[in-house]
């Protein structure tokens, strides 16, 4: 029976898929935590009290991209080279959402209205990978290889969460309202278009290495699709929505201690 515990174990067990899988995890990772130490860097003299914030988020996405390098090691595999449809991040990029690298590459401070942008774009994207990992979490929490270092990236991803739900709604409170549900939608739409986008190559990187029947790859990119006929539907609502969240200050309260290995 093809199901998601079904089909990561498979991944998981192979090691030229859990190479690639990991190896993919921990650029997007690590490409985080560049965008957020630069945009910690920028922030404008109005927005000051955030900067710690985004510096800590920042540096939760690189530790998680050593968590992800560490569990290569850990088997004896080095990472493999990031195949450029399996890019998430530089596919938002290309997509408009979020604040461009020439800009983050400069010494030019950031506008409120950036900060805006940059919060929104995470408040998506972060709905992602909380939901993402809770999946890992329900399916491997008690895993003897990766258990313990899915339980710390799933709490990080929900403080990130957390956090970004808490900020916005300060904003709109100081008047960035309607700008923000205009952009949270944007990056809504658009993120659905590159995660499916991105989970069909990987999907397909993997049916190549795993060697999938053909009836096997196209139940999997049908499902693919069908998720996205939903998210475009409605599911896209989830992530535009604002509430105050149970985690407050989440990324403002000490780091969760604990060495970065897997």
């Amino acid at each position: 029976m093809l199901s998601a515990k079904s089909l990561f174990q498979e991944i998981l067990d192979d090691d030229e898929s859990f190479r690639l899988f990991c190896s993919i995890a921990a650029s997007g990772e690590s490409q985080g935590g560049w965008e957020n130490a630069r945009i910690a860097a920028l922030v404008p003299g109005s927005q000051r009290a955030l900067a710690p914030k985004i510096a800590r988020h920042g540096a939760d996405e690189d530790k998680h991209g050593r968590i992800f390098n560490a569990l290569l090691k850990k088997r004896g595999l080095p990472a493999a080279e990031v195949p450029a449809d399996t890019d998430y991040t530089m596919l938002l990029e290309r997509h408009g959402i979020g604040l461009a690298h020439t800009r983050l590459k400069g010494e030019e401070p950031l506008a409120e209205r950036d900060i805006v942008t940059y919060l929104a774009h995470s408040r998506v994207t972060e709905q992602r990978a909380s939901e993402q990992m809770r999946l890992l979490l329900k399916y491997f929490a008690d895993d003897p290889a990766i258990g313990r270092a899915v339980r710390m990236i799933s709490h990080d991803e929900d403080n990130h969460l957390a956090y970004c739900h808490e900020e916005l709604l300060r904003l709109a409170r100081a008047g960035h309202g309607r700008a923000i549900q205009r952009i949270l939608r944007e990056c809504a739409l658009a993120e659905i278009r590159v995660y499916r986008d991105v989970s069909l190559a990987v999907m397909a990187h993997m049916g190549r290495i795993l060697g999938w029947p053909r009836p096997k790859a196209a139940a999997l990119a049908a499902g693919i699709h069908a998720l996205y006929a939903y998210e475009r539907l409605a599911g896209w609502r989830r992530m535009v929505s604002l509430a105050e969240p149970e985690r407050r200050d989440a990324l403002g309260s000490p780091a969760v201690a604990g060495a970065e290995f897997a």
